[in-house]
């Protein structure tokens, strides 16, 4: 890898807003904000809106389109479109 290129990649928390929930992990996003983790070591904290513990796909609270109705109310709708 060619050096001096890259931005740092540094620990940091993940602070989802949703769920309460903090990650510790590796990013290249940086903060001024700062929070005192478990180990006793302070790290930037990022706020995230949501994350893969408030995401409904993810947490099994995921609603289900009702996409064959749909279909069939746009082939009802067209179904003489181009037709002379």
């Amino acid at each position: 890898m060619k050096q001096n290129i890259h931005p740092k990649y540094e620990v940091v928390v993940f602070n989802d807003l949703a769920s309460d929930t903090k990650f510790l992990t590796r990013s290249t996003a940086t903060s001024d904000k700062t929070i005192e983790w478990e180990d006793g070591n302070t790290y930037p904290v990022i706020d995230v809106e949501i994350s893969s513990a408030s995401h409904p796909f993810y947490t099994g609270k995921q609603r289900i389109m009702d996409s064959a109705g749909r279909v069939e109310r746009f082939n009802a709708r067209f179904k003489n479109f181009g037709k002379k």
